[in-house]
Formats: C-alpha cells, structure tokens, sequence
C-alpha cells in the first residue's frame, strides 16, 4: 500500500496524540464559537456527501452524519483517526476514515464530494496549494469548499507578529509585524505539545485559491452573539474583535 506523504505539519500533528483529542473536545472557543458557526454556515447538509479533511477526533463528521450527510473523515493524524473511528462506532455512524496528508488523498476518487470541509487546517498545512488542488480534484462540478482560519489580521505570533496588549475584555490586538513571522513553533493554548504554526495573509489566501480554480461565494467574520458573549470574557471579546475566518468557495 502507499505511504502518505511525510511534510513537517504531519509530522507536528502525529506528535500530538491524546492531548489534542482532550483540547478539542473541551475547548470553548471550538466547541462554542467556532464549530457553531461553520455549522451554520453550511446550512442543511441532508443527503450531501461531504468530505471533513483535517477532521481530527471527527467531531465535525459525526455531527453532520446526525444531520444526514454521508461522510468521508480524513487526517494526517493515526492518533486522531483512531479516536474519530473508535467514537464513530460508539455512537452507530458509518464513517470512512482514511489517514492522508491533505496535499495527496491517494485512493480518493474524483469529482465526488458535494463538499470539503476544512475546519481551522488550511493555515496548518506546510503545502497549501497542493493541498487546495487536492479539493478541487475531489470536489464536484459547482461543489463547495467550506473553510475557516485563524483570521490573518488579528492572530499570528503573539512576541513578534500580531500581539496583545492589556487584559480582559479590554485588551487590543497590537499589529507589529502583519507579514512576519510565516513560521514558528509553539503549543496549543492549554497544551504542552509545540505544534507548527503558520501565517498567511489574506494575499496568499485569496491568490491561492483563484490560482487552482475556486470562486469566492462568500466570506464571514462572525461576531459572538450574547449567549457566547455570557460564557467567557475571552468569548466576548469576540464581539469586538474577530479571530476567525470563514470563506465559502465554488469549484
């Protein structure tokens, strides 16, 4: 059988085993921000067959199996496919999982998905373009790509890049370098293990996605409503300042 292709971000994400499965589950921006609006976003998903890359522990996947979609759950991640397929079966969904690197989904056939989700990996992946032609292969004629990131103008490394000043629901987004650093390696917030993290600007988004064929559909800066605003003062700052990015695209 082939091997899947060994970049830095698999390597980075392999490393992460139990840890990221724990964060993910438990993290309130994820699983009260973030996974809510993409939900939204995706509207009804009832008889679309959807491909979750980056899926993780496959809480993406298993919610929209519930709301009748019919999933394919990829990861670079043995761990994290692991955890995916074991809670998939728990709770009686049929799930394919198959461990890929995003930039080649070897035995994946073409033009079959209705959609590609990419929740919060696209500024993950060490290559980007081949990771987009990847999607487009795989999309139907017309098919989505439905995508969020850390929002370019507001996240980045917090020393050097785009940082912090003061606290609470007070503190401002200090811009001291928007262009630098594109690399570097920290841990996830609550975590221990380093991950690489990378940033792009919204140019290398926006040129990336023109140069292998998609169309802008829409994009979002979602804003926490007064219920997530009442959860955390780190979720209410999130009505003044957004940290996430949503794009949905057309092949």
């Amino acid at each position: 059988m082939k091997e899947m292709k060994h970049d830095s971000s698999t390597i980075a994400w392999n490393a992460m085993g139990d840890e990221w499965v724990e964060l993910a589950q438990t993290g309130e921006s994820r699983m009260c921000f973030i996974m809510p609006n993409m939900l939204k976003f995706m509207g009804n998903v009832k008889g679309k067959k959807i491909l979750d890359l980056g899926c993780g522990e496959g809480g993406y996947s298993r919610e929209l199996a519930k709301r009748g979609a019919q999933l394919v759950s990829i990861d670079c991640s043995k761990k994290a496919i692991e955890f995916s397929t074991a809670f998939a079966k728990e709770e009686n969904l049929h799930i394919e999982h198959f461990i890929r690197n995003s930039n080649d989904l070897f035995d994946i056939e073409s033009h079959q998905f209705d959609i590609v989700l990419c929740s919060m990996m696209l500024m993950d992946c060490e290559d980007l373009e081949g990771t987009l032609r990847e999607v487009v292969r795989v999309l139907k004629p017309n098919g989505r790509l439905f995508a969020s990131v850390l929002h370019p103008c507001f996240d980045g490394n917090h020393e050097t890049g785009i940082g912090r000043q003061g606290v609470g629901i007070e503190r401002q987004v200090v811009v001291m370098n928007y262009f630098e650093p594109k690399e570097w390696e920290a841990p996830l917030w609550k975590g221990t293990t380093p991950v690489i993290w990378r940033h792009r600007t919204l140019e290398d988004y926006v040129k990336t996605f023109l140069k292998v064929g998609l169309t802008i559909v829409d994009l979002n800066e979602p804003q926490a409503s007064d219920e997530q605003a009442s959860i955390s003062v780190a979720l209410a700052w999130l009505k003044k300042i957004p940290l996430y990015l949503y794009w949905e695209l057309k092949k």
